[in-house]
C-alpha cells in the first residue's frame, strides 16, 4: 500500500519502552484504519526507549509503509514526543492516543463526530455523562486525579472536566500551530494545548468514551504534582498569545 499524497488523518502514538504492548496496539489501530475510507498515516514517536520499541514499529512498517517511527535520542517526556509527531504530521485531522490503548480505537468515531459538529478539537473524557470506566485506577491515584482536575479547571481550562485522557482529535492545521507554541515536555502538555486552543478562540468538545486502566502505566503519584506545577506556568507563559478565530 503506497503512502498517500493527501492525508485525511494522522495518528500519533508516543511510546517509551513499549515493546511488549505496542504490537497489539498497532494491529488494532491499523485494522480500524484499513476498514475505513480514510487516507491515513500512523506515526509512532519512540521517546528514547531502551527496549527495542522502534523495531516493533519498523516490523509493522515493512508490511504497511503508512506506518513509520520517529526516534528521539533521549527520553524527554510524553509532551515532547507528541509534539514531534504533530510537527511531522500531514493530516487534515491529527489524533493521538496512548501506546497501551486504554480507550478502544473504535471510540475515535465519537471524536470524529465532534469535529463534524464544528469543534476544532474533540477530546475523550472519562468524566462526563455517557462515559464508561471499565477498570478504575488504584484508589490513591483516583483521588489525586480528581483533585488535580479541579485545580486544572480552576486555573487553566474552565468547563473541561478531563484534560488528561490520552485520546484526542484535532483539526490538523490548528494542532500544528498550537503544538508549535507549546513548551511542556511532560504530562502537563495536554493542559497547555487545551489552554492554547481556548486562548486562540478554537472550540473544544469533550466527548464521553470508554476507558480501562492498564497495569504497567508509567504515570506515578508524583507526576500529578508535576502536572499541577506545569499548569501554573501555562497561563503566564502564553499570556501574549493573541486570540484569533482564523485558521492558521
Amino acid at each position: 500500500m503506497p503512502v498517500p499524497s493527501v492525508v485525511d488523518l494522522s495518528v500519533i502514538i508516543p511510546a517509551y519502552n513499549e515493546r511488549f504492548r505496542l504490537r497489539a496496539t498497532l494491529e488494532a489501530i491499523s485494522g480500524y484504519l484499513c476498514s475505513s475510507d480514510l487516507c491515513w498515516e500512523l506515526i509512532v514517536v519512540d521517546d528514547g526507549s531502551q527496549d527495542g520499541t522502534h523495531r516493533v514499529v519498523e516490523s509493522a512498517a515493512r508490511i504497511d509503509p503508512r506506518i513509520r517511527v520517529i526516534r528521539s535520542p533521549y527520553n524527554r517526556g510524553k509532551g515532547h514526543a507528541v509534539r514531534l509527531g504533530v510537527a511531522a504530521s500531514q493530516g487534515a485531522q491529527v489524533f493521538f492516543c496512548d501506546a497501551d490503548l486504554p480507550t478502544p480505537i473504535d471510540e475515535l468515531d465519537r471524536l470524529r463526530s465532534g469535529l463534524r459538529g464544528g469543534a476544532a478539537a474533540a477530546i475523550g473524557s472519562r468524566a462526563v455523562a455517557g462515559s464508561r470506566i471499565e477498570v478504575r485506577r488504584p484508589p490513591a491515584r483516583e483521588i489525586l486525579a480528581r483533585l488535580g482536575n479541579r485545580v486544572i479547571r480552576t486555573v487553566a481550562t474552565p468547563g473541561i472536566h478531563d484534560t488528561q485522557c490520552g485520546f484526542k482529535l484535532f483539526d490538523g492545521n490548528k494542532a500544528r500551530r498550537a503544538f508549535a507554541l507549546a513548551r511542556i515536555d511532560g504530562w502537563g502538555f495536554d493542559v497547555e494545548i487545551l489552554y492554547l486552543f481556548r486562548r486562540l478562540g478554537w472550540p473544544v468538545a469533550e466527548v464521553p468514551v470508554r476507558w480501562a486502566h492498564r497495569s504497567g502505566s508509567k504515570v506515578r503519584s508524583a507526576d500529578y504534582l508535576r502536572v499541577l506545577a506545569d499548569v501554573v506556568r501555562v497561563r503566564w507563559r502564553h499570556a501574549g498569545v493573541r486570540v484569533s478565530k482564523e485558521t492558521p
